[in-house]
């Protein structure tokens, strides 16, 4: 009996329903409670271990597909499942559920348990399994859990909203106690909410590097006065054999069947939807008088089909500042890029037309239809090199990952690496020293391979790694200790300190003999043109935010914060050069903004620390729990 079983005590209250409900909302609520018994013979394999708690392929297969139709709910259907798997999302599905697992297994340990009421009540609350304001009965829930593809598991689902609610304990428990004061929250606010907007000149360092160089006895200077910085960290050495997937796709034939199976179960990401190619002039309703606003929007409308130019009309009085300066064009796009309305009108227009004045959210929009293009699909002889390869490279992962699995039963030490590499034709290589940051001759980037050769004993074996170009499997060889370098071994790179040095000086010293041009001049663009350099206007930014040719700048954006509206700046220094500024305009948060926003980012900001906080003690608690993946069952599940 499961425990809804015992809800008919309370059948005075339920209110039963002829309609469907809806149940979207429980299939995406909990996206780990998808568990089932699987139909495919590979459901049983255990993807992962946490603790002794299984990760099944059943399991990652309907997580996966709970995943995938989320996704296609929230960006339509040309996210498909090929597409997902370029984007390795199922080694983030994987992780998710190991946190899941993890965080079940810390609650168990620290004695947080949930009980029947608690499930009851969540699963009461749930919308998908109201109407009227009540539950929808028994028999209702059950045969909605049973119209889920695959169906659900009542026993199944019951105990997914108990773990969900075991990990909702855990994380007040550990998280609840945390607070932020008045003074602190206003201050958070303000400073991801006012804005500035700049004009910039910079004088990148990179400009000026063509007009310095380095002479040896000037190398040989800075060095001796920043030896620390150019100091040889350890290093290590390692032999190791690779299971190389390259090597395995060269030699993949895919089937001209597949490769057609693959395309039609793919199509949609072949297929370019409608698009068409708009303008518009939008005339904002926000804190106005809208009958005003709708008259004017009226009289431009008059205008535009009165032959005015429509572009000239959207530059002197459309309000949407991103497309206004472009006479009011939004390029090419599709359906669902713009609120309904917007959407409804412009893909029923035809090429040259005007709309009538359409309201939205936003305001009232004058809609000028430029260009339409009619959806198109790609023909299988355009992508079928593309699928071939994409076919091959996912088979040799395949086959890479069975092999790496068969082969980490054979070797435990230095010299079954040779003896394996001779049986299956493999080579045993050394790689020459690096450190810990740097890539390993001949496997390129390979962080964990990498990071394994920093954590073992000389002779000590790895089991089966990741790395760039497949699976590899390491010994360590040899260890050279951190210490101080010597000139010849380093000197490019001081060389290379040294113009950058002086790029950047040169860059202040320009910028400082126009500086004061720039302070008195009445016209900031026009004093930086005569200068020969240009100022780059940028939108209202906020803090943290790239600005041109400079990226992010904390210097710049602290001065930019702290000048008045006209102010323009001393130079000022950042890692690329130095940037004189003149502060455009300012918008900070009014009184009645702060007000009226304090509660909602209060709970934004304290969820934030929250999940922070709790995210780093559950790594801590997972670094102590015995988590184990089989890269095989993976593979296969992932297919």
């Amino acid at each position: 009996m499961t425990m809804l079983d015992r809800m008919r005590r309370h059948r005075d209250w339920l209110k039963w329903s002829l309609g469907l409900v809806c149940v979207a909302f429980v299939l995406f609520y909990i996206p780990d409670f998808l568990r089932g018994s699987g139909a495919d013979a590979a459901s049983g394999d255990t993807v992962a271990k946490v603790e002794g708690r299984e990760i099944t392929s059943a399991d990652f297969r309907r997580t996966y597909q709970a995943q995938l139709q989320a996704y296609r709910s929230a960006y339509g259907g040309n996210m498909n499942d090929q597409l997902l798997k370029q984007l390795g999302i199922e080694q983030q599905i994987l992780q998710q559920m190991v946190d899941e697992r993890a965080a079940l297994a810390e609650a168990e340990r620290l004695g947080i348990k949930v009980s029947d009421e608690e499930v009851r009540q969540r699963i009461f609350a749930m919308p998908a399994f109201q109407e009227n304001g009540g539950f929808i009965g028994e028999a209702r829930y059950q045969q909605l859990l049973r119209m889920q593809r695959p169906p659900m598991v009542v026993s199944e689902f019951e105990d997914s909203i108990r773990h969900g609610l075991a990990v909702e304990k855990l994380r007040g428990s550990l998280t609840d106690w945390l607070s932020v004061n008045d003074k602190d929250l206003e201050q958070e606010y303000r400073r991801r909410n006012d804005k500035v907007k700049l004009a910039v000149v910079s004088f990148t360092a990179d400009s000026f590097r063509t007009q310095v160089s380095a002479s040896d006895p000037e190398v040989s200077s800075y060095f001796d006065a920043h030896k620390t910085d150019f100091k040889i960290p350890e290093k290590r050495k390692i032999r190791y054999l690779l299971v190389d997937i390259e090597a395995l796709r060269a030699k993949t034939v895919v089937p001209a069947a597949d490769i057609e199976r693959e395309y039609n179960n793919s199509s949609e990401q072949y297929t370019t939807p409608e698009q068409v190619r708009a303008s518009h002039i939008l005339l904002k309703t926000e804190g106005k008088d809208e009958a005003a606003v709708k008259a004017k929007a009226e009289e431009l409308l008059k205008q535009a089909r009165g032959g005015a130019d429509f572009a000239e009309l959207a530059r002197k009085n459309s309000e949407d500042e991103a497309s206004a300066k472009n006479g009011g064009d939004l390029d090419y796009f599709g359906r669902g890029r713009m609120v309904p309305e917007f959407d409804q009108t412009v893909f029923a227009m035809q090429p040259g037309a005007i709309s009538d004045v359409v309201k939205t959210q936003y305001g009232y929009h004058i809609i000028k239809l430029v260009d339409k293009k009619a959806a198109t699909t790609r023909p299988l002889a355009e992508v079928r090199q593309q699928l071939n390869d994409q076919l091959a490279y996912q088979r040799a992962q395949a086959q890479a990952a069975d092999l790496a699995q068969k082969l980490e039963k054979q070797i435990s030490k230095p010299a079954d690496l040779d003896k394996v590499a001779k049986a299956q034709g493999l080579t045993v290589q050394e790689s020459g020293f690096f450190a810990r940051d740097e890539p390993i001759l001949g496997l390129g980037p390979s962080p964990e391979a990498a990071n394994k050769a920093f954590e073992m004993k000389t002779n000590d074996v790895s089991g089966a790694l990741r790395a760039s170009r497949g699976f590899v499997f390491e010994t360590l060889v040899a260890k050279q200790d951190p210490r101080d370098a010597k000139l010849d071994e380093v000197k490019e790179r001081v060389r290379e300190e040294v113009v950058k040095q002086k790029a950047r000086d040169l860059s202040k010293q320009k910028a400082a003999e126009i500086a004061a041009k720039l302070k008195s001049a009445p016209d900031f663009e026009k004093a930086a043109k005569a200068a020969g350099v240009e100022a780059k206007t940028t939108d209202l930014i906020a803090h943290d935010a790239p600005i041109p040719d400079l990226g992010v700048a904390p210097a710049v954006e602290d001065a930019a914060f702290a000048l008045a509206v006209g102010a323009v700046s001393d130079p000022i220094a950042t890692d690329n050069g130095t940037a004189v500024i003149k502060v455009v305009e300012k918008k900070t948060v009014t009184p009645e903004e702060w007000t009226s926003s304090k509660d909602r980012f209060r709970e934004e900001l304290l969820t934030d620390r929250r999940n922070r906080f709790f995210s780093a003690y559950m790594a801590k608690a997972k670094a102590k729990m015995k988590i184990e993946v089989n890269r095989e069952s993976l593979q296969r599940a992932a297919s």
